[in-house]
């Protein structure tokens, strides 16, 4: 099967179903993991660029996008990695390379400690990492029957424009697209019951020593004025990481698929080559 179009469905992996936009060209597979409350939409215009050289796949994850949003699901990065190898083999793909951003850095990372065989390369853009598990304090009070209302506060007290003026460093690129796109989870109940469970579970990242055993080739891209991830997180992962390599982009903040689309698609497909 083979189309150069963007494919849109859902697929059923371990009883959740995730939606999914694909392009089948015969070429070699590339998975897109997009980050924390967000969703494919991160990587909408390096898509277009990539299928022309790989068999494209962007899943959104549980409890983000339009992907189901289950309270039975443990929101955790080693299941999460578990899930998104479960679905490569749903896929019926042997190995695959993976574009991360954010939080997805750390489901690749995981993947690649779990699976290294499934993966060629990574390439993780602005990845998280370093970050501890949520402090018990927290986790008590999240099973409080008003700490929903309280997540909804937080997460709103902001207009969704704010919100993205943290993730851009060249302000003059956010839209109404943008802000429609971002903005529509918050109207969403289940994404806050969502949140509320990564919140719990989530464990801490990845330890150095973790990292140091990981052996897949990785390619590291930062924007230099990132406000989410500083880029000294980046260049702790290039020391940990064996095989690593670290290239960062002048005047350029977190949302870089949206900001250098162009300079991300160069550089993948130098590392992949």
């Amino acid at each position: 099967m083979s189309s150069t179009e963007i494919q849109q469905t859902y697929i059923k992996v371990d009883n959740i179903n995730l939606y999914c936009e694909f392009v089948l060209n015969d070429k070699p597979p590339i998975l897109l993991i997009h980050g924390f409350a967000s969703s494919i939409f991160t990587f909408r215009r390096i898509i277009p660029l990539l299928q022309k050289h790989f068999s494209v796949f962007a899943v959104d994850l549980p409890g983000f996008g339009k992907s189901e949003k289950p309270t039975s699901f443990v929101y955790n990065f080693q299941n999460y990695a578990k899930l998104m190898l479960e679905c490569i083999h749903k896929l019926e793909i042997p190995n695959t390379y993976i574009v991360a951003h954010s939080m997805g850095g750390q489901i690749a990372l995981n993947m690649a400690l779990i699976a290294p065989e499934k993966i060629n390369k990574l390439i993780l853009l602005c990845s998280s990492g370093y970050l501890k598990r949520s402090k018990k304090l927290l986790i008590c009070s999240s099973y409080l029957p008003f700490f929903e209302k309280f997540v909804q506060y937080y997460v709103r007290r902001k207009e969704v424009k704010e919100h993205l003026k943290n993730v851009f460093y060249n302000h003059t690129l956010i839209n109404e697209e943008l802000i429609r796109e971002f903005g529509s989870p918050l109207s969403e109940k289940s994404f806050y019951k969502a949140l509320i469970r990564l919140l719990r579970h989530r464990e801490d990242d990845l330890l150095p020593e973790q990292l140091q055993t990981i052996q897949v080739p990785t390619l590291l891209v930062w924007g230099e004025e990132d406000r989410v991830v500083p880029l000294e997180i980046g260049k702790r992962l290039v020391q940990d990481l064996p095989d690593a390599k670290l290239i960062t982009y002048k005047k350029t903040g977190h949302l870089i698929t949206e900001e250098k689309p162009d300079l991300v698609f160069k550089n993948i497909l130098l590392h992949t080559s």
